[in-house]
């Protein structure tokens, strides 16, 4: 694919994120995307509540070395970000609010490029998979819903702050905000 191709592409691909309710969008190779495996040793600390409680987060998502290595399968990554505002840091429920429209900007996402013509593409979210109310791995069934089920980027090894600096993008956007982080790895 030519350059001309390529950019007609990126702009695309972020215009969907940005219709979607992104803050921002960019286009990243998978190359400067930095993965590390000391993410999983935050996921062991559980203070998302989700570890080996959630299909899609660690330690049933799959050991991080594949998770990595499965980064680096992929060309390119489409990173968009969405920023809540906040009362104040403490803002707890505001956070939730925030995570649960973001939420719906990754799905709008997901589903707007369905539609693209992208050989393959792998979603990742924020905060672990929200796709059911409760996890089927909690009451001891199967993925419900595999097809739509997300991890999240830090599940696969991804450092969010330094991919939003490969993006051009601010990890923290303010006083009293939060940022959320998505992302489509993806090869034309």
């Amino acid at each position: 694919m030519n350059a001309e191709d390529f950019a007609a592409v990126s702009e695309k691909l972020t215009g969907i994120a940005m219709t979607a309710g992104a803050f921002r969008a960019g286009i990243v190779p998978t190359a400067a995307v930095k993965t590390d495996a000391a993410f999983r040793k935050m996921c062991e600390q559980n203070l998302c509540g989700n570890y080996g409680r959630s299909w899609m987060c660690p330690p049933d998502a799959g050991p991080i070395e594949e998770l990595m290595a499965e980064v680096r399968a992929y060309s390119h990554i489409l990173v968009y970000q969405t920023v809540g505002e906040l009362e104040d840091s403490y803002d707890f429920e505001g956070m939730m609010e925030a995570g649960a429209r973001h939420n719906q900007v990754v799905n709008r996402v997901r589903d707007a490029m369905k539609a693209e013509p992208l050989r393959k593409v792998l979603h990742l979210g924020a905060g672990g998979c929200r796709m059911c109310e409760v996890c089927a791995k909690k009451t001891g069934e199967p993925c419900r819903h595999p097809d739509l089920a997300m991890s999240s980027l830090e599940t696969y090894g991804i450092n969010v702050s330094e991919l939003a600096k490969a993006a051009g993008m601010k990890y923290i956007n303010g006083q009293n905000t939060v940022t959320y982080f998505g992302a489509a790895l993806f090869d034309l």
